[in-house]
């Protein structure tokens, strides 16, 4: 049984994932729009893949005896600049839902709440994939120098992502 206080923050971190996935499909249309399919294609598997996250923690609630509060979203920006500065917010937003996640596995452990400290450890490893991803990615646009044919080469193989 979830205590009022962690149903809450775990509520909270539902909708911090919906605008996960609402600020990834907006980088998604950006790219689009810059005619850099392949970008979009990318962010919008990431768009996805957090409202997978908000769908966990959804269903963990709903096992675990407590009620969802779905809250409002937040409308994303709808300009990202250059691909490195989309990929520089997309790394500044991974490491806030990391912060996030890592004060609700403290809120689980002081209310001894073992199992959501346990469904919370594959967010944590989530949050590192997450980070190292968008990290490499910035890392390796710096290297281009928003160079016209190297960012069609990320563009290519950033739209192979299945």
């Amino acid at each position: 049984m979830l205590s009022d206080k962690l149903q809450a923050a775990l509520n909270e971190q539902i909708k911090n994932e919906f605008y996960s996935a609402y600020l990834y499909l907006a980088m998604s249309a950006y790219f689009e729009s810059k005619s850099l399919p392949g970008f979009a294609k990318w962010m919008r598997k990431q768009a996805e893949e957090e409202m997978e996250h908000a769908m966990k923690i959804y269903d963990f609630i709903h096992d675990c005896g407590g009620t969802v509060q779905l809250q409002a979203i937040d409308q994303p920006p709808t300009e990202f600049g250059t691909p490195q500065q989309a990929f520089e917010q997309a790394l500044e937003h991974e490491k806030f839902i990391t912060g996030r996640i890592n004060e609700l596995y403290k809120l689980a452990q002081q209310e001894n709440d073992y199992p959501t400290q346990v469904m919370l450890q594959w967010f944590i490893e989530e949050q590192v994939e997450e980070e190292k991803t968008a990290s490499e990615i910035v890392e390796q646009l710096k290297l281009t120098a928003n160079h016209g044919p190297a960012i069609l080469m990320m563009d290519h193989r950033l739209g192979k992502r299945e």
